[in-house]
């Protein structure tokens, strides 16, 4: 599935990058801590997180992650986004918390 196919299902505000929203999603992984991003996520997953700090993009490059989607209504500064924009990385986000996000997620790509 493709992160547009998941945006709209689940009614994602797009904030960046919307060139790269057919990016393959291959999964998703739901932490706020940034080591356990970088050890633990897979190439092509979705990251849900409530950072919004620009860290959150270096992190998504080096794993290759689809797309980072923030809960619980937080919003990415103008540094995160123009940031996304040069890494080809979307930011999505929902007014969800993290709990319901991967629940309505895991549901999709099951």
């Amino acid at each position: 599935m493709k992160v547009k196919d998941i945006a709209q299902k689940m009614n994602l505000k797009v904030y960046s990058c919307e060139d790269a929203l057919d990016n393959i999603v291959t999964g998703g992984y739901s932490s706020d801590l940034l080591s356990d991003v970088m050890g633990h996520s897979k190439e092509g997953q979705l990251w849900i997180t409530l950072q919004t700090h620009k860290n959150i993009i270096g992190v998504a490059s080096l794993r290759d992650l689809s797309a980072i989607i923030l809960v619980k209504g937080f919003t990415p500064d103008l540094e995160t986004i123009k940031l996304s924009e040069s890494e080809n990385i979307p930011i999505l986000g929902s007014d969800l918390d993290a709990f319901e996000l991967c629940g309505e997620l895991y549901q999709l790509l099951k």
